[in-house]
């Protein structure tokens, strides 16, 4: 009686389930998609009388050959981002805002690109995987890391500048992984712009292709020219496009005749290299790479991998939870993905950027992609200042060390190594970069005290050497000579100079610097000229030391006493120098407060008040007016303090501080011999 019961409403349901289900039969997928070529060739030839189904059913596996994996790689202000926002609308894509790929608040703030960005976009009957990457030589590590995804690249030049230091580097790295790139002349729609310096440009970018080694191939790469603010890209010179042709369709033809579809087997087991890694609170660790074989369906098993010297290790074995795909500015969840394509899974909680996600019963790792050295490195530790504590949440030094290997592990730029008594060694490419990470730690409630940066040095047969750096100097010609003067203090050698074309009365410097003597020159630059110079630095080789600097900073002005500055103290401080403090503020015992007119350091009380006498109040005080002082952020402190200086870095405020507070404690330190 119970199961004729249960039977019967068993059917009742299963009738209602399927009637209800038929009218929306084509959003289901079956339950186990067949993995032989043969029933793949079927799905494409259904997806080709309907396109939809193949771009937008969550079930669809693309064919490769409609499948083409681009990297837009440029110089730093070069219009990569808008370019990506230009492609992304001409592609029908809702943009909320300009800089649309520029997700992170630091990013959009400063104007730059920090991280890599991958999106789809569907065009004709092809699907474009875009990768947006970074311009500044300090997040070089984030272009190394997703060349290996795409078979080509469009190499985005400002036709006014010409390609610069970071344009050489991202071409050396495209061309090393055998890409194809596109050479995109943009904001050819300025005044200053004309076809003779476009051809001048293109010249100029082919003799930087031969330099680098390109094959033949490479240097047959097609010519483009765009303006990405105005939205279109034409395939010969001109500054105003007829009004139909206002748009980036020859660009997105171009890439779809040039670069190579991806090489990939579908009947092969699943393999994908981690390329990208992000956290959910939801679904855990995501993890982003291209499918280099197979196909990869939502509740498959797999494990991860990792290549060692001793052989390959397995790290995890789990179940897809859940298969997604970047399209346009948003993030839909797909069923199934096949080789070529690049999109990010969640179920697995060990693995790595690096690290090789495969079928159960593969256990080949794919080779992961090579990064050039640390260059800098900087000494995060506890902050252990009076004033510690008030701002911040997170204070301890475990908690500040798991922050650190957390970043390591989705950034392979950046490399922790534990010191001693609470403290880490953060390796990285340059000061903006380790600058990003202080600033992210700090909103993020973090309390700690940095070192200054110091530079990674290496011995060759019995030869000490140093990393030295391309830089690319842009200024007016009455800047030139304080810009040289201060290089040369700094070990500036010159090897180019000579007008701007199309600039009058500009110079352009190129020369080469040891890295050491670039940090914290750029505020000192912007200083010198106004405001209307170009500095950009690229990692070039290292080379043999070529001595001490030479005198790049004056002494300081250190506090000796505890409390809250007063005016009437910093008005007679203000003839000994430069203040960076303004009252109200709080000071300690080891603080600086102010750069010093002279050489020396100098101990000075800062919280003196006016005491009380027969004739007048301790409050009563005449009408002080102090020049306003010199604020310093964080980039100007981390190239500001010297080697027995620490940078206390809180939620609300940046501090300069001396390594040894007491100042007895600081004169036998000092006449200790410096390593």
């Amino acid at each position: 009686m119970v199961g004729s019961l249960l039977y019967s409403l068993w059917s009742t349901a299963a009738r209602k389930s399927i009637s209800s289900s038929s009218s929306s039969f084509k959003y289901l997928k079956p339950f186990a998609l067949p993995r032989t070529a043969a029933a793949f060739s079927t799905s494409t030839t259904a997806a080709a009388a309907s396109p939809s189904i193949l771009f937008d059913s969550p079930g669809g596996v693309v064919d490769p050959n409609r499948l083409r994996n681009v990297a837009v790689i440029a110089h730093v202000d070069h219009g990569k981002t808008t370019l990506m926002d230009r492609l992304l609308r001409q592609c029908g894509a809702d943009i909320p805002h300009e800089r649309a790929l520029d997700s992170i608040s630091l990013e959009r703030e400063r104007g730059i690109t920090i991280s890599s960005k991958v999106t789809g976009i569907s065009w004709k009957e092809h699907e474009l995987n875009m990768v947006d990457t970074p311009g500044h030589a300090d997040f070089g590590g984030e272009v190394e890391r997703v060349v290996g995804m795409v078979e080509g690249a469009v190499l985005v030049v400002d036709a006014g500048e010409g390609p610069l230091a970071q344009t050489k580097f991202v071409l050396a790295k495209a061309l090393k992984y055998g890409l194809r790139p596109l050479l995109l002349l943009n904001k050819v729609d300025r005044p200053s712009v004309t076809e003779e310096r476009c051809n001048e440009v293109e010249s100029l970018v082919f003799d930087l292709f031969a330099n680098l080694g390109a094959t033949e191939e490479q240097l047959e790469f097609p010519v483009l020219y765009a303006s990405a603010k105005e939205g279109w890209a034409s395939s010969t010179y001109t500054k105003n496009p007829p009004d139909d042709a206002k748009n980036m369709s020859e660009l997105l033809d171009a890439i779809v005749r040039h670069v190579h579809p991806p090489t990939a087997s579908l009947d092969a087991p699943f393999q994908m290299l981690v390329s990208m890694m992000e956290r959910d609170n939801y679904v855990g660790r995501i993890l982003t790479g291209r499918i280099y074989s197979g196909i990869l369906q939502v509740g498959d098993k797999v494990h991860g991998l990792n290549s060692t010297d001793t052989g390959v290790v397995k790290i995890e074995e789990g179940k897809v939870v859940k298969l997604m795909k970047k399209k346009g500015t948003t993030i839909i969840s797909v069923d199934t993905a096949g080789a070529g394509d690049i999109v990010s899974m969640a179920g697995l909680n060990n693995p790595a950027i690096g690290h090789t996600i495969a079928s159960v019963e593969v256990m080949t790792a794919l080779p992961t992609v090579v990064l050039d050295p640390p260059t800098i490195s900087m000494t995060f530790g506890v902050n252990d200042s009076p004033l510690a504590g008030r701002d911040g949440i997170y204070l301890t030094g475990r908690q500040i060390g798991d922050r650190l290997m957390a970043e390591a592990e989705r950034n392979l730029a950046i490399n922790v190594l534990p010191s001693m008594s609470e403290s880490y060694e953060v390796l990285g490419r340059g000061e903006l970069q380790l600058g990003i990470l202080i600033e992210n730690m700090r909103r993020e409630k973090f309390e700690l005290s940095v070192s200054p940066p110091r530079v990674m040095y290496k011995t060759e047969k019995g030869q000490k050497l140093e990393p030295i750096e391309e830089v690319t100097v842009e200024v007016n010609e009455e800047h030139v000579g304080l810009v040289m003067e201060a290089l040369s203090h700094r070990r500036g050698e010159i090897t180019d100079m000579g007008p701007v074309p199309g600039h009058v009365g500009r110079t352009r410097l190129c020369l080469t610097c040891p890295s050491r003597g670039l940090v914290g020159y750029r505020s000192v630059f912007n200083s010198v000229t106004r405001g209307t110079g170009f500095m950009h630095r690229a990692f070039l080789s290292y080379e043999k030391y070529r001595g001490p600097l030479g005198n790049v900073r004056k002494g300081v002005l250190v506090s000796m006493g505890f409390g809250t500055i007063t005016a009437h103290a910093l008005m007679s401080l203000e003839a000994r120098g430069m203040l960076f403090v303004k009252p109200g503020m709080e000071a300690y015992d080891g603080m600086i407060i102010g750069e010093h007119s002279r050489d020396s350091d100098l101990d000075v009380n800062p919280v003196r008040t006016k005491e009380l006498n027969n004739i007048r109040a301790a409050s009563k005080d005449e009408n002080v007016k102090l020049t306003p002082p010199r604020l310093i952020n964080l980039e100007e402190a981390i190239g500001y303090v010297a080697p027995d200086e620490l940078i206390e870095v809180t939620p609300n405020a940046i501090r300069l501080r001396k390594k040894y507070m007491d100042v007895n404690k600081r004169k036998t330190m000092s006449k200790k011999p410096r390593e």
